[in-house]
């Protein structure tokens, strides 16, 4: 996968981040074969939105945000930044574009879930607001 190769050049550690699934509770109640649903396929579902299970990072690598996480300070949908440090919790990144550049801030793990998706359960991933990205399109 590209992905997986251009990650190798960059020369520092690269650590793991999995993220934590469930299901809303509402839907459990509501329809109790949800519950049997196992981890292995609530880790397999991808969508757009929301990270996937599993995140791949170094010490700089570029990264876009998928949330507002702070307005006032420049974090919002789609800003660009690049990881500067690797916590067990919590990221520390720089921002790289914007009238904001330059700032450092920490991204924790955050609950999340799509907006829209073809389920009939509610997903929610504990997982870091941003995806890698070293290059992207605007339409």
């Amino acid at each position: 996968m590209l992905f997986d190769y251009v990650l190798s050049l960059i020369p520092n550690h690269e650590k793991e981040y999995c993220s934590a699934d469930s299901i809303d509770k509402l839907d459990e109640l509501l329809n109790p074969v949800f519950a049997l649903l196992p981890p292995e396929f609530l880790y397999s579902l991808q969508t757009s939105g929301i990270p996937n299970h599993k995140l791949k990072l170094k010490v700089g690598t570029p990264i876009m945000l998928l949330r507002n996480l702070d307005q006032t300070d420049g974090l919002c949908n789609g800003t660009r930044l690049i990881i500067t440090k690797l916590g067990s919790n919590v990221i520390e990144a720089e921002v790289i574009t914007g009238p904001n550049s330059g700032n450092r801030t920490y991204i924790p793990r955050i609950n999340m879930s799509p907006s829209e998706s073809a389920w009939s359960f509610k997903l929610i991933r504990r997982q870091f607001s941003f995806i890698v990205s070293y290059a992207m399109t605007i339409n």
